[in-house]
């Protein structure tokens, strides 16, 4: 069989926050995906933030192996852009293209795609869609990034009325958070029909029987305790995989898995050796059904957003570890958009609220981590174990962290972690 196309269906901020994921979020197109393909339940970023996250997912590694430590239009960058996924896949033969948002690369002809689509005034569906009804012969990778449910939100419309809204799971229940979530439901409706409009192009161009469509998101929504936090808030996402190699059926997987495991499948797919670099795992033995794991644990990291705030995260199916580094003892509120929601915590003292550096949840328990165990002596066994996972993993992967405070290049363009909002005037580093 002929190596099969890859659409990379993704977008900004969309967390798990959809209908297939079970949540009130009418999004039929996400369904249909979802009806046709797999659901990954448990799947999870790397990094919880924009560029980290991304990078990690196309190169297959943890964001700090791939050098992107921050965002790449403050001034990070991955070490070597000859890591990105288009480079293993152009050597088996793909031609590759980018439609919309990239976030990898302050200048996306650095990545290295054959081809670069210019989408005027946002048309990302429709450019996909063109780009579609004339594919070229040899196989292709196709990025298509949408920048919709990234703040700002539109105005909700008449089907998301904001008295019938249910705030996302950190937020009380306020007209301002329900408002809030009011406008990011007609975000997504905007999404799904973007993604319909890709899916039906793709039916059209008679291309769908060997097409895999992978479909998912970058973090966390753009909504306080989510977006650059390391509980399943932030680092819990969509993932829904469409195609040949045994991605279909309308099936659900609920084995923990990374981002970084999706290169490792797609090569495996598409018949390519896996790079030397990759740290992740295929996903063919859950999708199979050989196994019902392929990870006892995934990691997560954030150093930059808008500010530095660096902080690690290992996951397995029953217990969390977060660990803080630096010496701010509050919220670092610039890597916290600005939102309707926020406003609702600052006004409630969210500004000067501790913030442990040791967390560990049990997420048997408590699913929405709240309540940290950490101090239970009744814990010490899970607390040293996850620890030392966390620490075996720092040290296998070189984590800059373990030689001290991760400085930002020259160039780069960050927050002041006491500030309010990433809308402040930025520090720059020389």
């Amino acid at each position: 069989m002929a190596r099969p196309n890859i659409i990379y269906l993704h977008s900004h901020d969309t967390g798990r926050y959809i209908q297939p994921y079970g949540y009130d979020v009418p999004t039929p197109n996400f369904q249909r995906l979802a009806d046709e393909g797999i659901v990954f339940r448990h799947a999870f970023c790397a990094a919880p933030t924009c560029s980290p996250s991304r990078a990690a997912l196309l190169t297959g590694q943890s964001a700090h192996s791939s050098g992107m430590l921050g965002l790449a239009h403050r001034g990070f960058s991955l070490n070597d852009y000859r890591q990105h996924i288009v480079h293993v896949l152009r050597e088996a033969g793909y031609r590759s293209t980018l439609c919309g948002v990239q976030h990898v690369a302050r200048d996306a002809s650095a990545i290295g795609y054959d081809e670069i689509i210019l989408t005027p005034g946002r048309d990302i569906a429709g450019a996909a869609a063109r780009f579609l009804s004339n594919a070229p012969s040899q196989p292709f990778f196709l990025s298509c990034g949408f920048f919709t449910t990234h703040r700002e939100f539109p105005q909700p419309g008449p089907e998301d009325d904001p008295r019938y809204c249910r705030p996302p799971a950190p937020l009380p229940d306020t007209s301002e958070t329900r408002r809030d979530m009011a406008a990011y439901r007609t975000s997504a409706r905007q999404l799904d029909t973007d993604i319909g409009t890709v899916l039906d192009a793709l039916e059209a161009s008679g291309l769908a029987g060997n097409t895999l469509v992978v479909n998912t998101t970058d973090h966390g929504l753009a909504f306080p305790g989510m977006k650059c936090n390391l509980t399943d808030h932030g680092i819990g996402v969509l993932l829904i995989i469409r195609g040949p190699g045994g991605f279909s059926g309308g099936r659900v997987v609920d084995g923990i898995v990374s981002h970084i495991d999706i290169m490792p499948t797609l090569c495996e797919v598409a018949g390519i050796d896996v790079p030397s670099w990759a740290q992740g795992k295929s996903l063919m033995p859950l999708v199979r059904g050989d196994a019902d794991e392929v990870n006892e644990d995934v990691y997560a990291e954030v150093t930059y957003h808008a500010a530095y705030e660096p902080q690690r995260a290992v996951r397995t199916k029953r217990w969390k570890y977060i660990r803080r580094y630096g010496n701010q003892p509050t919220p670092v509120l610039p890597n916290c958009d600005d939102s309707p929601s926020k406003n609702v915590w600052l006004e409630n003292g969210w500004r000067t609220r501790i913030v442990a550096r040791e967390q560990l949840y049990d997420l048997a328990f408590d699913p929405n981590e709240t309540s940290s165990v950490v101090a239970d002596p009744a814990m010490a066994d899970v607390l040293a174990d996850m620890r030392g996972r966390l620490d075996r993993w720092m040290e296998r992967t070189d984590d800059p962290l373990l030689r001290g405070d991760v400085p930002a290049p020259s160039g780069a363009q960050v927050n002041d972690p006491l500030g309010l909002s990433p809308r402040e005037p930025t520090i720059p580093v020389s």
